[in-house]
């Protein structure tokens, strides 16, 4: 990955870097389609969010990313708008509504901070 000027060419190379997805994702990647309520509910990282992460050194595995995903239709289901999603000592704050993870942090900042603006959380 090419990275200019500090800031990288697009939000997907940043998403499948620091997210550990391999390769570009294509319609005809030789999985099973997903229906339209898993496509409009699937988790996205804003710019900042995807700053933070690799800012912080957090890597999310398959199985992290599965987790907040459940957390945030946790938090849909119960009217959050933005959602503090606690995992593994590790804190998200999601706008629940754009399914969009605003940011991230570590268990180094989760300690001794205080989460506004939002209106639940979740522990998954």
């Amino acid at each position: 990955m090419k990275i200019m000027n500090g800031q990288f060419p697009s939000i997907e190379q940043v998403t499948d870097t620091y997210l550990k997805q391999q390769g570009k994702r294509t319609e005809n990647s030789g999985t099973e389609p997903k229906d339209f309520d898993e496509v409009l509910n699937s988790l996205k990282f804003s710019k900042h969010a995807a700053y933070r992460l690799q800012d912080r050194n957090i890597e999310l595995s398959d199985s992290q990313i599965d987790r907040l995903n459940a957390g945030m239709q946790k938090a849909n289901e119960k009217g959050i708008n933005e959602s503090l999603v606690l995992m593994d000592q590790m804190a998200f704050i999601v706008n629940v509504k754009n399914s969009t993870v605003i940011t991230a942090l570590n268990e180094n900042e989760v300690k001794e901070n205080v989460f506004t603006n939002i209106d639940g959380a979740v522990i998954v």
